[in-house]
């Protein structure tokens, strides 16, 4: 048996949808679909608006673009993060400010925000589903005139002092790449309140065209997603709820089984925060649980049941490409990057796969210690 660590459900309407737009012969983005999930999602989130995007990356580009964010301007980001928030701020000219982990959360610790004269945006991100500070850092925007995205790729339905993540930001970006809760296989979304950002993100999305046609008046882009896509996003709507139920089953089993593992270092659990659990991840101590996080990966993957897990993200002050931009060393990312792996998740999982986990973690500790 091999244990995938995401394997993604499609739902019969997602494949009904998919076949009504094949029949249609609409499979650009010109067709019903893309409307009615940027529709369907949006009101599901709790936003005004939403723009289809080709994917979570050109979600955070365009959002970029769209609150004037250019060359000699800082954005606070987080240092342990997918590399895709650094290289939007990139994309535009732009300057990243890191800013290093929260050991509790594994989030940007706002305590260790610093604002200037050049600080025009945070873009805040909800790592492995667990909610940003968003109150805290909304309070520093605020006080600073700054602009917050928030980054709820990894966040789709977690809540953060009981409102939905994905409601705090200027915009909110979302992916819908295949690991996601909702997926459409790539693509993503931008969400505001704001008509007339709303206005100049439909445009950067597809090519700055003026009102004439071809005649193009600003730096647009093609990050239009197809009716093929909206098509599977739409149908996998009907399920979101059961879906993310399923991901709090998911560590709710994860939790229990492995609480008493010694060397195990679980998801915190913080009042007020309610984590989906995009993945579920874990931080490995060596010396408590016998070996490191790597031979454990290595133990799980070459065992009988071919146990799939993955890597916590690479610390920005690791990253070749931005070592220009590292002012501070970024040391709870680097020891969350060195010790911390996500198990089998995925949607399409089963109890007697999950059982299979836990077990096999049980016994490569016992054998270890």
């Amino acid at each position: 048996m091999k244990i995938p660590v995401n394997e993604p459900l499609v739902s019969d309407e997602a494949k009904q949808n998919v076949n009504k737009a094949l029949d249609d012969r609409w499979l650009s983005s010109s067709g019903k679909f893309v409307k009615e999930f940027e529709d369907k999602f949006s009101r599901w989130i709790g936003k005004d608006y939403g723009v289809a995007v080709s994917s979570g990356t050109a979600a955070l580009h365009v959002a970029l673009r769209a609150l004037d964010i250019k060359e000699g301007d800082e954005v606070i980001v987080p240092s342990f993060t997918m590399g895709s928030v650094w290289l939007a701020v990139l994309y535009v000219g732009a300057t990243p400010v890191f800013v290093d982990a929260d050991i509790r959360t594994w989030c940007m610790d706002v305590d260790k925000i610093k604002v200037n004269e050049n600080t025009k945006a945070i873009i805040a991100v909800h790592t492995y589903g667990f909610p940003c500070d968003m109150r805290r850092i909304n309070a520093i925007a605020d006080k600073y005139d700054l602009k917050v995205i928030e980054d709820t790729c990894e966040g789709v339905g977690s809540l953060h002092v009981e409102k939905k993540c994905g409601t705090f930001g200027d915009i909110s970006c979302f992916s819908f790449y295949a690991n996601k809760v909702i997926s459409t296989g790539e693509g993503g979304m931008c969400l505001t309140d704001d008509a007339r950002i709303d206005k100049k993100m439909r445009r950067f999305r597809n090519l700055c065209h003026s009102e004439k046609r071809f005649i193009h008046d600003d730096i647009g882009y093609n990050y239009r997603m197809t009716n093929l896509q909206a098509a599977v996003g739409c149908g996998e709507m009907n399920h979101i709820d059961e879906y993310i139920k399923k991901k709090l089953e998911i560590a709710d089993f994860y939790n229990k089984e492995l609480e008493n593992v010694n060397g195990l270092s679980l998801p915190r659990v913080i009042r007020g925060n309610d984590n989906s659990y995009w993945m579920y991840g874990l931080l490995v101590d060596r010396l408590q649980f016998g070996i490191d996080r790597d031979l454990l990966r290595e133990a799980l993957f070459f065992g009988e049941d071919c146990i799939e897990t993955r890597g916590f993200f690479y610390p920005a002050d690791e990253q070749p490409i931005l070592k220009e931009f590292i002012k501070e060393d970024c040391l709870v990312a680097r020891y969350l990057s060195r010790n911390g792996l996500y198990l089998p998740s995925g949607l399409a999982i089963t109890k007697e796969q999950l059982r299979i986990v836990v077990e096999e973690i049980k016994k490569i500790h016992y054998e270890k210690t």
